[in-house]
């Protein structure tokens, strides 16, 4: 697995504003939007092109477009939502779809309760947007699953991870038997026993979207 921690000077001060606990949910909405776009551009950097001839105003010349069949953004929920639009705004002609994840606070286990994918992920190349790696597991079983859909190429761009869950995930992926990219804004110390980023930014759902 290859793991890109991007590393920009806007990018520390977004994530530093995202950090703080006194940034309310709809400049943490912002914040975040704007992060996944800078992210975005380390993740496509190995997206698919394929030559498109055009005509300038002086010549005739032969550019590249995305290639077919079109990538597929995929935002794990609920969190995950929160960076959609980053990643679209880059990528506007790729497909969306959705996968639920749900993990157990006190088991820290991992279950999908929902999907809207295509039936199909062959020959697509998948980028799955989850704002924090903590232990790992939403983020393996959500490629074991688009896996099994076909995909055969997955990079993942998370907004925080902690050094177990990279660790973890890089463990995991040795089976998955596809190629796996992980782009991240930051590397943070630790997990807490409760399974949380340390010094992260709390429950990245919760501070987009309030508590439900």
């Amino acid at each position: 697995m290859q793991v890109h921690v991007a590393d920009h000077p806007l990018i520390k001060h977004k994530l530093t504003y995202l950090r703080d606990e006194r940034t309310d949910s709809p400049t943490f909405r912002r914040l975040a939007e704007e992060l996944v776009t800078l992210l975005a551009y380390e993740a496509t950097r190995e997206v698919r092109t394929e030559p498109f001839p055009i005509r300038t105003p002086v010549a005739e010349t032969t550019g590249v477009k995305l290639a077919n069949p079109k990538p597929v953004i995929v935002p794990i929920l609920r969190a995950g939502l929160g960076m959609l639009e980053g990643m679209v705004r880059l990528l506007p002609s790729a497909e969306v779809g959705f996968l639920g994840m749900v993990r157990d606070e006190e088991t820290l286990e991992v279950s999908a309760y929902a999907n809207r994918l295509p039936e199909t992920l062959r020959g697509r190349q998948v980028f799955v947007v989850d704002p924090m790696l903590a232990t790992g597991h939403t983020l393996v079983m959500a490629f074991e699953f688009l896996r099994d859909l076909g995909a055969d190429d997955i990079t993942a761009v998370c907004l925080l991870a902690a050094p177990e869950g990279i660790q973890n995930v890089q463990e995991a992926v040795k089976d998955i038997g596809i190629p796996v990219t992980l782009v991240v804004g930051s590397v943070d110390e630790r997990l807490d026993e409760r399974g949380y980023i340390v010094p992260g930014l709390g429950d990245a759902g919760d501070r987009l979207y309030g508590v439900v």
